[in-house]
């Protein structure tokens, strides 16, 4: 397990450069099928163009596919097409000058043709120029006020230039105009709690165990939340009465902004009422905003009761439509074996980020959760089987309200399982 721990996380960490590239060197629409035709045409300015495609993204051929775009601009010098192709990929082998030239002239021969900015703003933002992609996007939302793609592309620059209000409302705007863009959705959820300054929230859960336990638990928060020019930072206590025993738990997070394509999550916690609560705890996460609306986080989680247990985190996201669909495992080494835990989940969007309904199904214990956490100190590992709703609703976009239920079946002694149920309510005001 450890060696299959260590290549996931290998495998996530080599998506970077690949997707980097990738957001560096390929349009949208790059992905796209280039049929090559049972005789390539290349006396038309149509084959022409099949054919440069065809070697660009299926031969991987660049000096090829800008052979036969010239070739096609001497047959058709007015062939927008063909200026784009060349500007993208002049973009993709880093000629930004030849790439700016082609791009301007496609813009001066077809003004209206939105293809032209949307290559020209995505040059100029994967170069860091990303004043002058805001008004290349401007410019072509003169010609088409409703282009999802400009309207994406400038909500994306707004974002790198931490204009976080103006980049929520493009996103409001985009998946208005096409609920199901899932790009603008994530882009839309990595906003949400950026666009106000402060946040103050406070959560409560009331836990009821059948058999384990004659008295329910209560476990309550406290929260401000700060956003800084380098990510957010969370100053939270947290109380929890349990065992008949009270405890305070205090708590530093953060995810700070590393570029476009990283944020992190950073944690560390202290208590000094152990076995209510850790007597410390710490956390750290790289997560990675991947092409096609995937997102995926590598992490790791440190708590100590009366000694140390160390454990990894794995996560995989997709957003789809007005859906996004994640798993993700905690995996705990110890000396003969690997503790292992697996959770699913699919969260349905019935408005903006911040409105959501979401169900979990789990098996094995998360070190964030706060109600069953204290087991991962014990030296039986005891089953666990986890199902749970949880729902998001925003008022004004200024208040948050959530609502949280689940339903778990776990050990409590080896081979003795019983029911523990949860109800939780939130509440949050960002200004």
């Amino acid at each position: 397990m450890i060696r299959s721990l260590l290549i996931l996380i290998s495998f996530l960490l080599f998506l970077y450069p690949i997707s980097s590239s990738a957001q560096q060197t390929q349009p949208p629409h790059a992905h796209a099928e280039s049929q090559q035709p049972a005789q390539q045409d290349t006396l038309t300015s149509d084959g022409l163009f099949q054919a440069a495609r065809f070697a660009a993204f299926k031969e991987n051929d660049y000096p090829k596919a800008i052979h036969y775009s010239h070739k096609g601009l001497t047959l058709s010098p007015n062939y927008s097409d063909f200026m784009i192709f060349l500007g993208r990929i002049y973009t993709w082998t880093g000629k930004l000058d030849s790439a700016e030239f082609y791009f301007r002239k496609a813009i001066a021969t077809s003004p209206k043709y939105i293809d032209a900015y949307v290559g020209f703003a995505d040059m100029l933002y994967w170069n860091d120029r990303n004043q002058e992609a805001l008004d290349m996007c401007n410019l072509g939302l003169k010609s088409d006020p409703r282009s999802t793609d400009l309207l994406y592309r400038k909500a994306q620059v707004l974002y790198s230039l931490r204009d976080f209000e103006h980049a929520s409302k493009l996103t409001d705007t985009l998946l208005a105009i096409d609920k199901d863009y899932a790009k603008a959705r994530a882009l839309a959820s990595r906003i949400k709690d950026q666009v106000a300054i402060n946040k103050v929230g406070a959560d409560y859960d009331f836990v009821y165990f059948d058999k384990e336990f004659s008295n329910p638990w209560h476990l309550a928060d406290i929260y401000y939340t700060r956003n800084t020019k380098m990510g957010s930072v969370t100053a939270r206590v947290d109380y929890a009465n349990r065992f008949q025993t009270n405890g305070l738990q205090y708590e530093l997070e953060s995810y700070p902004h590393i570029s476009n394509l990283f944020y992190g999550y950073l944690n560390v916690g202290y208590s000094n009422d152990v076995g209510v609560f850790a007597h410390y705890r710490a956390g750290a996460s790289l997560t990675a905003n991947l092409p096609h609306a995937f997102e995926a986080e590598v992490g790791y989680r440190y708590l100590y009761f009366t000694s140390s247990t160390n454990i990894f985190t794995a996560y995989i996201g997709k957003y789809y439509k007005d859906f996004l669909f994640g798993a993700r495992t905690y995996l705990t080494p110890d000396v003969n074996t690997i503790s292992q835990s697996y959770s699913i989940f699919g969260r349905y969007y019935y408005g903006d980020a911040d409105n959501y309904i979401a169900l979990t199904l789990g098996t094995g214990i998360s070190p964030d959760d706060q109600s069953l956490n204290y087991q991962l100190s014990s030296e039986y590992k005891l089953k666990t089987y986890k199902a749970g709703l949880n729902i998001w609703h925003s008022i004004k976009k200024l208040n948050l309200l959530t609502f949280d239920l689940s339903i778990i079946n776990q050990e409590y002694l080896p081979h003795t399982a019983g029911n523990q149920m949860q109800a939780g309510l939130g509440y949050a005001r960002r200004f």
